[in-house]
């Protein structure tokens, strides 16, 4: 019996030393964004913004749905922080809403209320041990700041940097890690190149880079007021947000290689090279200027930087927020005719995917967890970051409570982070879950859902409900570990 049991001792020794662990350092968290949660989109003195407009106009939203409820976090916040705590997360990452801070955009009308609600959360949070992470700005830009021009406004800039500097002196002694603005690629394709999310338009030949300099300079002012009037105060980091799919080449060719490098610089490398390194990629600037050319401009589409915006941006950063959901396959292809000047004529490179990828209930996304460690090890070589947290993650259906499959694409992707730490030597200190809540999904209103707590809404009251993946994630947080 005792040599039983010494080989049950053994075995369970071995088991536990074999299982991989999350570092110390390593904090599990859960994301949403202002817009998509809040609800209360005319209360207590908020603005109009963006997407207040945009939802309320006929056609635009895939179900004829709008945020102006939403999950009702701005009167459920307490809720939302509980489930949180039992969540076990450390870190939370939520944005403020522009417009609820000034109600216009500009400074000369601050809403208290809106300052109020934000610091009540943090605080909330924090008596609860979890650490916020700060999004400035995730979309919903005033609309009055959109009637002057929006992301295309070369002024964006300094109102920009007027609202984060009334965050930061409300919030500064709460927060140590900032995201200044989510996804300027987004913004830039989507809502000011194809039309398909806010503002809404079809800019997408100049409209794209002239958004993209303007994110850019935003983005830096944002980051220098808070190195030179809140750092020393408070010691907190700034970032920008970028997402990425991770690249494949369809052949071992060194043409379809080229393509990816080329597609990676479009898509990320226009809102990182410059802050990362310096100016815009050479890959971009050849391009842009080339086809411009070829269809008669006499000058380049893609915006230049002058030395003193080139030093000024660069190195406007303290660690790497990164957004991962998905592969894709891109290949080579001889250049497109010239035609009406495109964002995505400048590319340039047909995509695909792999069939045996698993899909969501979204269009885009779907599973490849390899992916996750390919792209992490070339985000670490291209820009070196000291830290990445990964600030969204994520995926798609209708709305399953038992969402199998949603805990079967968090498995494979978390292990693949894991790796990427224990193998690959990369410093990946923090994963916030897209998302905590079903919310508002933007142009697909309700009809995708993320989150992996259930909200119903259908009922006024908004309630919650835990999906099976929710319980799953609990566990993992216990366990440090990947657990079935």
């Amino acid at each position: 019996m005792v040599r039983f049991c010494l080989i049950i001792l053994a075995v369970a020794l071995c088991r536990a030393s074999a299982q991989k662990l999350f570092p110390d350092n390593f904090k599990f968290g859960a994301a949403t964004a202002a817009y998509q949660i809040e609800g209360a989109w005319d209360e207590d003195g908020k603005g109009i913004n963006i997407w207040d407009t945009f939802t309320h106009t006929a056609g635009k939203i895939r179900d004829n749905s709008t945020g102006d409820v939403a999950s009702d976090s701005y009167h459920k916040y307490k809720e939302d922080v509980a489930i949180l705590k039992d969540l076990g997360v450390k870190l939370y990452r939520f944005s403020i809403s522009w417009s609820r801070i000034m109600p216009d955009g500009r400074p000369y009308s601050i809403n208290q209320a809106g300052i109020d609600y934000y610091v009540n959360l943090v605080k909330e949070l924090i008596e609860n041990d979890i650490e916020p992470l700060v999004t400035l700005y995730h979309w919903d830009l005033p609309q009055y700041l959109e009637d002057l021009g929006g992301w295309l406004n070369p002024r964006i800039a300094d109102y920009f940097g007027d609202y984060a500097r009334v965050v930061y002196t409300a919030l500064g002694p709460y927060v140590n890690y900032w995201v200044t603005i989510n996804e300027p690629s987004t913004t830039c394709v989507l809502g000011y190149g194809q039309a398909i999310l806010a503002p809404g338009k079809t800019l997408i030949g100049e409209g794209v880079y002239l958004c993209a300099q303007n994110s850019l300079k935003a983005h830096a002012k944002a980051y220098r007021i808070y190195e030179t009037e809140f750092k020393s105060l408070y010691n907190g980091k700034v970032t920008i947000n970028v997402p990425s799919s991770n690249y494949y080449p369809k052949t071992n060719s060194t043409l379809d290689a080229e393509a990816v490098d080329r597609i990676f610089e479009f898509v990320v490398g226009l809102f990182t090279n410059a802050i990362f390194k310096r100016n815009w990629p050479q890959v971009v600037i050849d391009r842009v200027a080339n086809r411009s050319r070829l269809e008669g401009y006499s000058f380049s589409r893609l915006p230049e930087f002058s030395e003193e915006e080139i030093d000024y941006i660069s190195g406007t950063y303290d660690y790497f927020s990164l957004n991962l959901y998905t592969s894709v396959i891109v290949e080579y292809k001889e250049d497109a005719a010239i035609s009406t000047p495109s964002f995505l004529l400048d590319i340039g490179t047909p995509i695909s995917i792999n069939s045996s990828w698993i899909k969501s209930t979204a269009s885009w996304l779907n599973s490849d967890p390899p992916g996750t460690r390919n792209l992490l090890n070339l985000i670490q070589k291209k820009y070196n970051p000291s830290e990445i947290i990964i600030t969204e993650n994520g995926w798609a259906d209708t709305g399953d409570l038992d969402d199998q499959k949603r805990i079967t694409y968090l498995k494979e992707y978390l292990t693949n982070i894991l790796n990427a730490i224990l193998e690959d030597g990369i410093n990946v200190t923090g994963y916030t879950l897209w998302s905590l809540l079903d919310n508002f999904e933007w142009a697909d209103g309700y009809s995708q859902r993320f989150g992996i707590v259930n909200v119903d809404f259908d009922s006024p009251l908004r309630n919650r409900t835990y999906k099976s993946s929710a319980d799953w994630y609990k566990r993992i947080i216990e366990a440090r570990a990947i657990v079935d």
